[in-house]
């Protein structure tokens, strides 16, 4: 095969092996479900160290094994990855995807043999798919009250509970033949800022960051074989960049410092921590410059990644970003490939406890000891939008009771109401008679939730009050977590079943 550079590229030609290690550096988000597009196969063919699938590229089982299929029908040694960490954060639910609940039930249950377990379920699910590299699991520790991004996705605040249902977690994927990666280092759980819609900043002094690290060094010994950096700024360690782009942060603390040897990759640059400040195509050569061996462009318009990568080629021909330092990154993505890159043929994958994750997530639930089972309830059930990037699906409440009770009747509210006093006259009319249960999803990030609660309650105190997120004073019962296994699980206690 005969590699050229494009005519449209200034500058003078790079050797065909360094231009393929620079493509090495990148992962690429595309659009489709169906056929490859053209720009990506020309990227693959260059040596794209890796693609990452969304819900967007996702329809059923079969489409994603012959989608993957056809990936590495390209190039064999290409990586393919998905974030999967269970929960409500996934892209596979139309694929058949294990039910399992977020982190933090499975912290709250605290048997790591249950947490590996579900692991095992995820992974395989992946290896029957062709997906061989899995963007989780989490490792913040979810220390501020008002962090708006980590929450019911982190395993905990206590960093060793945490370090031991990493090790749970690694070791199960591991044992797949699937790729886990560890995020986001070294920590985004003390920020009270989303990184994919601002800056986010942890001001804790160094002493108080440790705890963070520690997680990340459980990961490390483990053996994680994938670490994701945050988008965020941590002035005891580097008041001027984000972690992603800070070589004292990706060199210093976790080369020099922590020892990991593993694959080093950033979080999307097209997040706005990163794309609002320094743009893509510059986060994409500056993270590398500081140590990150995988840039992630996630978005599936291939112009922004052409945009990287054309930033990369650049910095490389101008001697802006050492040659030296792209050949290290591309090494270690090579030999990240050589271990998962090639998925296990469909026949030869083992079967997986499907009921390890409804045990966690019944095992998770919360319930006041003398609260009576409600029968025929109207369930209220409010929560915001899906976030756009973790594809929460928007699971409801009341699906869920009516499931185990069809006797039930209810309202999901997916948003401020524009009318508030109506809307609460309203569900008080179709309650009347009935026991109303009230359900909030970290009503103190969404103070209309918590507004309507508090209407409601005024006119219904003996309304039973369920948190779908972390836990909040005065719930009846709780879930620690929005996935759809997390709802059922609750609805069960609240039906008595």
């Amino acid at each position: 095969m005969i590699h050229t550079v494009p005519a449209a590229y200034e500058g003078p030609g790079l050797p065909v092996d360094l231009d393929e290690a620079a493509h090495r550096c990148l992962v690429a988000g595309f659009d489709g479900t169906a056929s490859v597009p053209h720009t990506l196969k020309r990227l693959i063919d260059r040596g794209l160290g890796g693609v990452i699938l969304f819900t967007r590229n996702v329809r059923d089982a079969e489409q994603v094994r012959r989608l993957t299929d056809e990936l590495r029908a390209i190039r064999p040694d290409l990586l393919v990855a998905i974030d999967n960490e269970g929960g409500g954060i996934g892209h596979l639910v139309s694929a058949g995807a294990p039910d399992v609940p977020g982190n933090f039930a499975l912290g709250v249950v605290d048997d790591t043999e249950l947490t590996g377990r579900c692991a095992d379920a995820l992974a395989g699910h992946l290896a029957t798919l062709g997906i061989t590299a899995s963007y989780a699991p989490v490792a913040d520790l979810q220390h501020h009250p008002d962090n708006p991004i980590v929450r019911t996705r982190s395993f905990g605040a206590d960093p060793e509970l945490v370090a031991r249902h990493l090790r749970a977690w690694i070791t199960a994927t591991e044992a797949r033949g699937i790729a886990s990666c560890a995020k986001h280092f070294p920590g985004h759980g003390g920020t009270v800022t989303d990184s994919h819609h601002d800056t986010a900043v942890d001001p804790r002094p160094y002493e108080a960051l440790l705890p963070d690290l520690d997680a990340f060094r459980a990961a490390i010994a483990a053996g994680v074989p994938m670490l994701m950096s945050a988008h965020v700024v941590f002035p005891a360690l580097d008041a001027n960049r984000p972690a992603t782009l800070s070589r004292r942060i990706l060199r210093d603390l976790l080369r020099d410092e922590l020892g990991f040897e593993g694959v080093l990759v950033s979080d999307a640059l097209e997040m706005k921590a990163i794309a609002d400040r320094y743009g893509e195509a510059a986060g994409a050569r500056i993270a590398l410059a500081a140590g990150a061996d995988q840039v992630i462009v996630a978005v599936p318009d291939l112009e922004t990644t052409l945009a990287c990568r054309d930033a990369v080629l650049g910095a490389l021909r101008t001697g802006a970003l050492p040659e030296e330092r792209v050949r290290e990154a591309a090494g270690r993505v090579r030999r990240l490939a050589e271990r998962y890159a090639t998925p296990a043929g469909p026949g030869t994958i083992a079967g997986w406890d499907a009921e390890a994750g409804p045990e966690a997530a019944r095992r998770a639930v919360r319930a006041r000891p003398a609260r009576r089972p409600v029968s025929g309830a109207h369930v209220v059930d409010l929560f915001p939008p899906p976030h756009p990037a973790l594809n929460w699906g928007g699971e409801d409440l009341l699906t869920e009771v009516r499931a185990v009770d069809p006797t039930a009747s209810g309202t999901a509210v997916t948003g401020e109401p524009a009318d508030p006093e109506a809307l609460v006259a309203g569900i008080l009319r179709w309650a009347e008679g009935r026991p109303l249960i009230v359900a909030t999803y970290d009503a103190g990030l969404h103070p209309w939730q918590a507004r309507l609660r508090e209407a409601l309650l005024a006119r219904r105190p003996d309304a039973v009050r369920v948190s779908t997120g972390l836990p909040e004073d005065g719930d009846h019962v709780c879930s620690y977590g929005r996935g759809r296994v997390n709802l059922r699980a609750a609805a069960e206690a609240l039906a008595g079943s």
